[in-house]
């Protein structure tokens, strides 16, 4: 019984070294070691014979098992030794070849101008307020004294939400960040001094208009504040953010339903290639009475002025951008620029 199991154990040695495969070795062990392999057999056979014989071959039939199980972990752990070799040989790495350089990314252009501004007013003692893109026609209209017949109202300027605010209201996608001017303004006392940047939506697609935008809107609200204050405001601001004082501004008069009395402001650069061209780069004006009603104060008491600016306007201006549809297409050559 003996030498059987020796010859058993190198007939299994010899078809587990046969086996090149895993699958050709896992087909190898059933042989042997399965339901109806050559050792479960025997050891099947081992309910016909005498206790003394059942311990005497039994302990011979398990040593002989463990031969062949031991022998079956060495053959997998060679083809699989093997296998990590061929591998590593199929995907070997030519070290003498130059390295692949990853691409950096860049903040994109507008975001760098978003950036900037929140920066420059912070330092003059502005407050920063986000607020919802999705609005009420309360807050992103009537707040604001926009009557009902405006033609912003309509669905040629305005992108409205199929629903409302539970209350019959109509919801808009903001045109303008206004609406967070009335939040913030609600909500604290006099002084007031915020400014608020966001996207945008107007229906509306050109070389210099986007249906999606970004726009920073400014509120300075106390008891003694006037044009001068605005002005002094925004040159400095327009100085440090295009890093110049060869800058002219004036201001022509306009009409806003928020802001009375109202102007437009123009800015020339006074040097360099853009010299003597005027430019809009904003609307702003003394806050109206009724609107400070509407933020929750008392517009004898209260006075104050707010303006908004497009980034993308500025933006285009600090880098000299001719399209602001260049910042929305995302091609990467046009971006590379600001890396």
């Amino acid at each position: 019984m003996a030498t059987d199991l020796d010859r058993l154990v190198d007939e299994a040695h010899t078809a587990f070294a046969a086996a090149t495969q895993p699958a050709a070795l896992e087909d190898a062990k059933a042989r042997f070691l399965g339901k109806s392999g050559k050792i479960t057999e025997r050891l099947k056979a081992l309910a016909t014979l005498t206790p003394e014989l059942k311990r005497e071959m039994g302990a011979s039939i398990n040593i002989a098992k463990s031969a062949i199980e031991q022998l079956l972990v060495q053959r997998r752990e060679s083809l699989a030794e093997l296998h990590l070799n061929e591998q590593l040989a199929a995907e070997s790495i030519d070290v003498t070849l130059p390295g692949r350089g990853r691409s950096i990314g860049a903040i994109h252009p507008v975001a760098r101008t978003w950036m900037r501004i929140e920066e420059i007013f912070r330092s003059i003692g502005f407050d920063f307020a986000e607020g919802p893109e999705i609005e009420t026609d309360w807050y992103n209209f009537t707040a604001l004294n926009s009557p009902e017949n405006h033609p912003a109202r309509s669905m040629q300027d305005t992108f409205y939400v199929d629903c409302n605010d539970g209350a019959g209201r109509p919801l808009v996608l903001r045109t303008h960040t206004s609406p967070m001017q009335v939040r913030y303004a609600r909500m604290h006392r006099p002084p007031i001094k915020v400014i608020a940047i966001g996207r945008t939506y107007r229906v509306d697609s050109d070389a210099t208009h986007s249906p999606m935008f970004h726009q920073v809107e400014g509120l300075w609200l106390d008891d003694n504040i006037s044009f001068a204050d605005l002005k002094a405001v925004y040159t400095n601001f327009l100085r440090c953010f295009f890093e110049t004082d060869a800058l002219a501004l004036r201001f022509r008069p306009s009409y806003f339903p928020f802001t009375e009395p109202s102007a437009e402001i123009d800015m020339m650069f006074t040097s360099g290639a853009r010299k003597g061209r005027w430019l809009e780069i904003s609307g702003a004006g003394q806050v109206h009475p009724d609107v400070i009603r509407n933020f929750g104060h008392d517009p004898q008491q209260t006075i104050g002025f707010a303006f908004g600016s497009g980034l993308e306007r500025l933006t285009m201006l600090r880098y000299g951008v001719d399209d602001l549809r260049l910042f929305f297409e995302g091609d990467l050559r046009f971006l590379r620029q600001f890396a």
